[in-house]
C-alpha cells in the first residue's frame, strides 16, 4: 500500500520540472535558484526533494523565475482558484468604507508587477475566508481563537 504524496512532494512535482526547464540544472543549479529567489539554498534543496514547502514570501520570484504562475503554486498550497477572484466579484466589503476590489487596491498602491498583484488578491481573499470560517466556528462566547493571522 503506497501513501498518497505530501503537500511538499506534489509542490516539489510541479516546481522541481518548471526549474529544469528554466535552466536550473547541473552543478550550482540550487545556488543559483536561491538566489534568484531570496531563499537559503538548503532551503531550495528540501523543496526540490518534496521534504519543504518555502515561505509563501518567496512565491512570487519563484513563480516568476521558474515559469510558474503564481495561481497554480498558491493553488498546490490548498488555496482554491475560485477564491482568488476580486472582492468585487464576491460580493460586498464587509469593512464600512466604500468598497474596493484587490486589484483597484494593488493600483493605488502602486504595485505595477503581475506577480505582485496576484499575491495581493490571493492574500486578500485568503484571509476574508480565514475570517468568513472564524465567524462561522465561533462556538461560544468568550472561545478565543486568534485572528485571522494566527490561523494561518
Amino acid at each position: 500500500m503506497t501513501d498518497a504524496p505530501t503537500r511538499a512532494q506534489r509542490f516539489a512535482a510541479l516546481v522541481a520540472p518548471a526549474a529544469q526547464r528554466a535552466g536550473y540544472i547541473g552543478h550550482g543549479s540550487n545556488a543559483r535558484l536561491a538566489r534568484d529567489t531570496g531563499m537559503s539554498e538548503s532551503s531550495v534543496s528540501r523543496m526540490l526533494k518534496g521534504q519543504a514547502i518555502p515561505e509563501l514570501a518567496v512565491f512570487p520570484a519563484l513563480a516568476e523565475k521558474v515559469g510558474v504562475r503564481l495561481l497554480d503554486l498558491l493553488a498546490e498550497m490548498g488555496i482554491p482558484p475560485e477564491s482568488l477572484q476580486p472582492l468585487s466579484e464576491s460580493g460586498p466589503s464587509q469593512v464600512g468604507s466604500p468598497s474596493i476590489s484587490p486589484a483597484e487596491a494593488a493600483e493605488r498602491l502602486g504595485l505595477s508587477d503581475p506577480v505582485g498583484r496576484e499575491m495581493l488578491i490571493a492574500t486578500i481573499e485568503r484571509l476574508k475566508r480565514l475570517e468568513e470560517h472564524q465567524r462561522d466556528d465561533q462556538s461560544e462566547p468568550g472561545d478565543e481563537r486568534g485572528g485571522a493571522a494566527a490561523q494561518m
